[in-house]
């Protein structure tokens, strides 16, 4: 997954505003205990913080 599907992912589930709130202020503690867009700038794959963000808010697998 490309940094710019996981943005779109992002904007697609959880809306604009909310979606970047989450990036910057929601801890992941399956990440480490760092936040979405903490994780991506220390080298995560996308697709792992974006699977880490589905599995903390539950969403459905026809959507991940």
């Amino acid at each position: 997954m490309r940094l710019t599907e996981f943005h779109e992912c992002v904007r697609n589930e959880f809306g604009q505003m909310r979606g970047d709130a989450l990036l910057r202020d929601h801890v992941l503690l399956s990440l480490g205990g760092c936040t979405a867009a903490e994780a991506i700038e220390a080298g995560q794959e996308p697709r792992e913080v974006w699977r880490a963000l589905c599995d903390e808010f539950d969403v459905p697998p026809a959507r991940r």
